[in-house]
């Protein structure tokens, strides 16, 4: 919730799914700027509905941007997050600097044109 709160308070329209099931549905029906991924979310964790969003984006370049977010910030998580098909992680608590400055480097490094 203080997330949204953030988010919002940035002008973000903000969606919010209370299950894994839920976030791959939402996904499925609208397109969005970028997903936090709480990895701890009932009958589907972060890491299962991440796996769903990436195999319904197929090997499409601009899919979703996805920020993996968890309360326990675990030597070796942020890497199983990469690994897992997310973009970034943020640790909880929340710190507002970080959250802003990863939905940023995230957006920008989607928007990027790609070498040639």
């Amino acid at each position: 919730m203080v997330a949204k709160r953030l988010l919002e308070r940035w002008g973000h329209a903000v969606v919010l799914a209370q299950t894994g099931r839920e976030a791959v549905a939402a996904h499925a029906q609208q397109k969005f700027d970028v997903i936090l991924m709480d990895m701890q979310m009932p009958e589907m964790n972060g890491f299962e509905a991440t796996a769903a969003i990436r195999a319904a984006e197929g090997t499409s370049s601009d899919g979703t941007p996805i920020v993996a977010m968890t309360a326990h910030a675990m030597k070796g998580d942020r890497e199983r997050c990469l690994a897992g098909g997310m973009d970034d992680y943020v640790s909880k608590p929340i710190n507002p600097a970080v959250l802003f400055d990863v939905i940023d480097r995230v957006l920008v490094s989607r928007m990027s044109p790609a070498p040639m």
